[in-house]
């Protein structure tokens, strides 16, 4: 790395012009995250991000930079992505041309071996983006169909008569519509990033580290399907209030909470069924 007072002016310049350039983006994208509750997780994933490169330090250090002037090319057309954003008033374009310009500048300044290093801070940034709103709905709303049809089954092996028309669920005294707060990407997004970081500090294997996090998928959906059964008999039981208000709030959390011990369940059955993964950063990129 560059250690010179030279190298750290250089430095200084290059990150008081990225906030400058990206500052109005920052703060769309921090008030996003305020404001939705799909991307509450955002405010989590730069300081652990921050934490990743830090712990990276060492082997940073331990290499000469090679600067690449291919780097350069990413920044300028990850500036253009940005203005082609602005422009277009795509708020998804303003925020991907972020990585796309930290991967430039990280190549540009310090080479392609540095770059490989940082590849895993530089990619979890990802998570903080919120994707496009034609993209979201195309997931959001398979899954509302999935849960629904998840709960009319679960609540008719308990006796529980119930109609299903679409994603709306008929009781007999009341009805149950499965909303896009209730599609369950929410928790997905949330413990899908939990889960990376679980495997993460967990085992060093690249494979036990993907399978952990793409556990996550299917115990997001099921845990989410539990949920809306859970609420469709209480409601039937109990009233439409049972599906409402804090009640139905309280549901989130605990099926959160249970997926995420139930995600943490199955990376312990891994690492029990093929142990020698020791915590820590893998040699290469990840």
């Amino acid at each position: 790395m560059v250690t010179s007072t030279k190298g750290r002016l250089a430095a200084g310049v290059v990150v008081l012009g990225f906030i400058l350039l990206y500052w109005q983006v920052f703060v769309s994208l921090v008030m996003d995250w305020y404001h939705d509750d799909n991307y509450s997780h955002g405010f989590l994933i730069v300081p652990i991000a921050a934490y990743f490169a830090w712990e990276r330090r060492d082997r940073l250090k331990a290499i000469a930079a090679k600067p690449s002037m291919l780097g350069l090319v990413v920044v300028l057309g990850s500036i253009a992505v940005l203005l082609a954003g602005i422009l277009g008033s795509e708020l998804f374009l303003t925020r991907i041309s972020i990585i796309g310009a930290l991967t430039g500048t990280v190549l540009f300044m310090l080479g392609w071996r540095h770059l490989r290093i940082l590849a895993f801070p530089i990619g979890f940034l990802l998570l903080m983006i919120p994707i496009p709103a034609i993209l979201f709905n195309q997931i959001a709303f398979p899954l509302q169909l999935l849960a629904s049809r998840f709960g009319e089954s679960a609540m008719s092996m308990a006796d529980v008569p119930v109609l299903r028309e679409g994603n709306v669920l008929i009781l007999a005294n009341t009805t149950l519509e499965v909303a896009e707060a209730c599609s369950g990407i929410r928790s997905l997004v949330s413990l899908l990033t939990l889960a990376i970081v679980l495997g993460y500090f967990s085992d060093r294997r690249l494979w036990v580290r993907l399978a952990v996090a793409l556990s996550s998928i299917p115990v997001a959906v099921v845990t989410n399907g539990i949920r809306v059964a859970g609420t469709g008999i209480a409601a039937h039981r109990f009233g439409a209030a049972a599906a409402e208000g804090f009640f139905h709030e309280f549901s989130g959390w605990l099926v959160f909470v249970a997926a995420f011990a139930l995600t943490l369940a199955i990376q312990r059955v891994i690492a029990f069924v093929s142990p020698g993964g020791r915590p820590g950063p893998v040699p290469a990129s990840v």
